[in-house]
């Protein structure tokens, strides 16, 4: 939330995209997933919440737009980042990349920190949107009875 918040400093418009990504398992699905953006941006009329499959750079194209905004947190993220943007170029030249740094709180965490957590029953509240919290006991059984 806190690189679209501040992305939305530099454009007046965003497209929050939600992949599908077989290699990964999420949590949740792309559906919930989206629920919860729309629900934690108070559905914020400057937003576009919209799921894809496939390649970022065909997804922006088709969307009528030119950047991809991505947050880093450390430089573990950037060597990563950086190997996909320069993909992204080879693939089409016509989309940049533009890196935001996230706010200090959260450096150090990641979905992955985050599902660990709240699935061994430690509160991740003030870590992620409240809507994500009350999911969050929808899903794992040791989150159930977090306050």
């Amino acid at each position: 939330m806190n690189i679209i918040e501040r992305a939305l400093e530099f454009f007046d418009k965003l497209i929050v995209a939600v992949a599908y990504n077989p290699n990964k398992s999420a949590l949740f699905s792309v559906g919930e997933r989206m629920e919860m953006i729309q629900t934690a941006l108070k559905n914020d009329p400057r937003i576009t919440t919209v799921s894809f499959d496939g390649l970022l750079v065909d997804f922006v194209e088709k969307q009528g737009a030119n950047v991809i905004i991505r947050g880093l947190r450390a430089v573990s993220d950037f060597e990563y980042e950086f190997q996909m943007t320069l993909m992204n170029r080879k693939l089409n030249r016509k989309v940049d990349t533009i890196f935001l740094m996230t706010g200090y709180k959260w450096f150090y965490t990641s979905s992955k920190i985050i599902k660990e957590a709240a699935s061994l029953g430690g509160s991740v509240r003030g870590l992620v949107p409240e809507v994500v919290h009350q999911r969050l006991k929808t899903k794992l059984p040791n989150y159930r009875n977090v306050p």
